[in-house]
C-alpha cells in the first residue's frame, strides 16, 4: 500500500469510527449526548482535540483531521507532499504515542544545527528510520495518542 492509500484508509477508518455512535440518554442531567463504539481511534478524544462538530463530521473532515494527525496543515498539502516527507508522517503517525510532530522538528533542527547544514526530505527519511531502528524515542515520554491500537493500560 503506498504513502497516500495509507492515509486515505486512516481517514476512512476515522470516517466510519466516528458513524459507529448512538444516541443515548445522560440519565444524570437529562441531555442527550453520543456514545461511540470505535475500532481504530479514541472518538472522544479525537473530537475534543479537533473540535469537530459531532453533527456535520465528513469524510473531508475527516481527511482533514488525519492529515493534521500526520503533521501537515491540510488534505490538500499532504497529497502534494513529497514522498519522503509522506513516509516520514507516516512513521511518526504509527509512533504518535512516543513522539509528536514538535518533538520530531527539534530533534531535525538540533541535527541540522550540529551538523551546520539543512537536511532534504531523504536525508530526512534515512535520520527518521535510523532513529526508530536504534531506538532513540524509546525513553520518551508517552503522549496522547489517538490511535486505540496504541493505548496503554
Amino acid at each position: 500500500m503506498n504513502t497516500i492509500d495509507f492515509f486515505k484508509l486512516q481517514s476512512k477508518n476515522l470516517h466510519r469510527d466516528f458513524k459507529r455512535r448512538k444516541l443515548v440518554l445522560n440519565n444524570e442531567f437529562g441531555e442527550l449526548s453520543y456514545e461511540y463504539e470505535p475500532k481504530h481511534f479514541d472518538i472522544e478524544l479525537v473530537i475534543y482535540d479537533f473540535n469537530l462538530d459531532e453533527e456535520n463530521f465528513t469524510l473531508m473532515n475527516a481527511q482533514h483531521v488525519i492529515a493534521q494527525m500526520a503533521g501537515f496543515e491540510k488534505w490538500t498539502v499532504l497529497i502534494k507532499a513529497s514522498e519522503p516527507d509522506l513516509k516520514i508522517a507516516k512513521i511518526l503517525y504509527e509512533h504518535q504515542d512516543v513522539i509528536d510532530s514538535l518533538m520530531w522538528e527539534n530533534y531535525i533542527a538540533e541535527a541540522e544545527r550540529m551538523n551546520q547544514t539543512n537536511f532534504d526530505s531523504e536525508t530526512k527519511l534515512a535520520i527518521c528510520e535510523q532513529a526508530f531502528e536504534m531506538g532513540v524515542f524509546d525513553d520518551s515520554v508517552l503522549f496522547d495518542c489517538y490511535l486505540l491500537d496504541k493505548k496503554y493500560g
